[in-house]
C-alpha cells in the first residue's frame, strides 16, 4: 500500500521485517489511521512515533512514524512492466533530448514495423520527441536512444528510486532510508 501523503497527515515509514523499505518510489507509506489499524490487528511493531498523539474514551497512542511489518514479505525479483517503472529505469528523462517534461514512452521499433511492447524495445520520450520521431526506426529519424532500452533489476529500480525523494522525509526515516549510502567522514 503506498500513498501519497503531505507532511500535515502524519504519515509512516512501512519497513519490512528485515528493517528495509518495502520501496524506494513510490516510498512505503501508510496513513496513520491504516498504521494504528495494522498494530491493533498485530501486523506490525511500532518502530518509531511522532510527538502527536490520538486520543479515544480509554486510550492516548502516540502516532506512529515508523513501522516494521512483524512477516517478512519476500521482494519481487522481477519489477513489474509498467510506464511508471519505464519512466523509474530511464530517470524520468527523455531518453532522446533529456527533457523530464510532459514525458510518454516510445516504441524503438514502431509496432508497425513489428517492435514489441517490451522492457528492450520502450523508453522514456517526451511528447515532441516522440511525435518527431513518429513511425520512424532511429536510423530512419536520426535518432537515437541515450542509453540501451533493457529490462531493469529491482535494485537497479531501488536505486534509481532513491534519486527522487518525496518531498517530505521525517527525521525519524532517514536511519532507514540510506542505511547503505557512503557515510561523510
Amino acid at each position: 500500500m503506498n500513498a501519497h501523503v503531505s507532511q500535515g497527515s502524519w504519515p509512516v515509514l512501512v519497513l519490512n521485517a528485515d528493517f528495509r523499505p518495502l520501496s524506494y518510489y513510490p516510498l512505503s507509506l501508510w496513513s496513520w489511521q491504516d498504521a494504528i489499524k495494522a498494530v491493533f490487528l498485530d501486523r506490525v511493531n511500532i518502530v518509531a512515533h511522532y510527538d502527536q498523539a490520538v486520543r479515544s474514551p480509554t486510550l492516548e497512542m502516540q502516532l506512529p512514524s515508523v513501522v516494521s511489518l512483524k512477516s517478512f514479505v519476500k521482494p519481487t525479483t522481477h519489477p513489474a512492466f509498467t510506464r511508471f517503472n519505464v519512466f523509474l529505469r530511464d530517470r524520468f528523462n527523455c531518453q532522446y533530448c533529456g527533457s523530464p517534461e510532459d514525458l510518454t514512452f516510445d516504441h524503438i521499433i514502431p509496432r508497425s514495423k513489428g517492435g514489441q511492447t517490451t522492457w528492450e524495445n520502450v523508453v522514456a520520450a517526451c511528447s515532441p520527441c516522440n511525435l518527431r520521431k513518429g513511425n520512424l526506426t532511429p536510423a530512419q529519424a536520426k535518432m537515437f536512444p541515450r542509453q540501451a532500452a533493457f529490462a531493469p533489476t529491482v535494485h537497479q529500480l531501488h536505486r534509481n528510486g532513491r534519486l527522487f525523494p518525496p518531498n517530505y522525509l521525517h527525521d525519524s526515516w532517514l536511519d532507514y532510508l540510506y542505511w547503505d549510502t557512503e557515510l561523510d567522514p
